[in-house]
């Protein structure tokens, strides 16, 4: 006020305050809201949050807490992603009793609205605070938290979902088909399968229950009924596709094929919905690619040409085709030239954006970009076309370093020391770089 030469009517004004209610504050005798510092704030020039720090330590630290205020004050800071302000406040309402439910609640607000690291704080707090180790909210912390620690790292993707696992029975059945799809998909993208089948078998056992549930209550009042995110028979089918590939990983093609064809046939859908039909001609079409991919694996080269038709028109399943057409041609020695040569244009921009636009998850993709890399070097190095065989070798380390999936880095490691001698001074140059990157993340 006296920088500017302002009276405290003029002040008012400019915050669009009340005059009494400002000289309430500023004699120390009314609270002072987040939305009063807000104002005040901006008409000194600041930019929102700028004291907040100081409004914590100065003010908060003192007042007893009070949830009208702190809830809009931890909701700010999120938004502007002051993270060390919401450990301070929290850290102050966990003191007292009774805060959790609020937390909890505003956690869930702030995850929905995507802001997952202010959420995972709450998150964390509040479960660490849970006395009833069994209680349902204790298990819904622990969901939150694996879902916004899954990210490029692939060592932390595995570190959330051990933890995770044995929160899952503890939520309520219909949240549960959910967080074992999640864990399913996480433990697939880093290639567990035993994981994958134990968890895709739960959720497709459970999704029957709910169904079969579902079904009885039909004639009775459903709108009180929690919905699951997707059709309750579509869980299930997901199970049977998740346990088919688990099962093609290990070889094991018979007990593939009973699972495709388990979600081959869902006659006994009955419903006629937009969506059940959406999901049912979803399942038909996968049965179709996926007896594919089985009979390939298997060493049936017959199917190419009939598999090369079918993804031709399907952006979406072009780089997960690929990655299976030359994993057989590598197992079984084919020749898969003239398939390259007309996916050239896709393959170019795989390298060059390692980003595919997809309905699968971005984590899938990266972990299945990986693996062609890694597969298209062997078949380019085992034809001795070094060049190219390097490039996507050094393509496959450089992101599997990235992502820390030390499965690949060792994988990439033995191919390149196999192969070494025919690599050019630039690539044993490249190499050495990438190789020194690894060396930093372990030290």
């Amino acid at each position: 006020m006296k920088d500017n030469d302002l009276i405290l009517s003029d002040l008012a004004r400019e915050a669009g305050m009340n005059p009494g209610t400002m000289s309430s504050v500023i004699n120390g005798n009314r609270t002072l809201s987040v939305d009063q510092l807000d104002r005040i704030t901006k008409v000194m020039g600041h930019p929102v949050g700028y004291y907040y720090e100081r409004y914590v330590s100065e003010f908060l630290v003192e007042a007893n807490p009070n949830w009208r205020r702190m809830s809009p004050f931890l909701h700010n800071c999120a938004r502007l992603n002051k993270l060390n302000c919401i450990h301070e406040v929290v850290t102050l309402l966990m003191d007292k009793l009774g805060y959790s439910e609020s937390l909890f609640e505003l956690a869930e607000e702030l995850f929905h609205e995507k802001m997952y690291q202010a959420a995972a704080i709450l998150y964390e707090n509040v479960a660490v605070s849970e006395k009833k180790q069994y209680s349902e909210r204790l298990a819904k912390c622990q969901y939150r938290l694996f879902q916004t620690r899954q990210g490029d790292n692939q060592e932390k993707n595995y570190e959330a979902a051990v933890q995770f696992e044995i929160y899952v029975e503890r939520l309520d059945e219909i949240d549960q088909l959910e967080a074992l799809k999640d864990l399913a998909n996480t433990y697939r993208s880093l290639r567990k399968w035993d994981k994958v089948e134990l968890f895709a078998k739960a959720m497709g056992d459970k999704a029957k229950i709910q169904y079969n549930l579902e079904q009885q209550r039909y004639h009775g009042n459903k709108e009180n009924s929690k919905k699951p995110h997707f059709p309750l028979f579509a869980y299930w089918a997901f199970s049977h596709l998740l346990r088919s590939q688990a099962c093609a990983e290990k070889k094991d093609y018979e007990r593939a094929f009973h699972h495709i064809k388990k979600y081959t046939d869902l006659s006994w859908v009955t419903d006629t919905d937009e969506e059940t039909l959406e999901w049912k001609n979803k399942y038909e079409d996968w049965a179709i690619v996926n007896t594919y991919v089985n009979k390939l694996l298997s060493g049936d080269k017959s199917v190419l040409p009939n598999y090369v038709a079918y993804i031709s028109s399907r952006k979406d399943e072009v780089l997960p085709a690929l990655d299976n057409i030359l994993e057989a041609a590598n197992r079984y020695h084919f020749d898969v030239d003239d398939i390259l040569k007309q996916f050239e244009a896709n393959i170019s921009s795989y390298l060059e954006e390692q980003k595919v636009e997809s309905f699968y998850t971005q984590r899938f993709i990266t972990e299945r970009f990986m693996h062609f890399s890694k597969e298209i070097a062997v078949y380019y190095l085992t034809k001795g076309r070094f060049s190219d065989g390097f490039q996507f070798l050094l393509n496959c380390l450089e992101k599997s370093a990235s992502a820390n999936n030390k499965s690949y880095i060792i994988k990439c490691m033995r191919l390149y020391e196999f192969y070494q001698e025919y690599a050019s001074p630039e690539t044993k140059t490249a190499y050495r770089n990438l190789m020194n990157e690894v060396d930093k993340d372990e030290a």
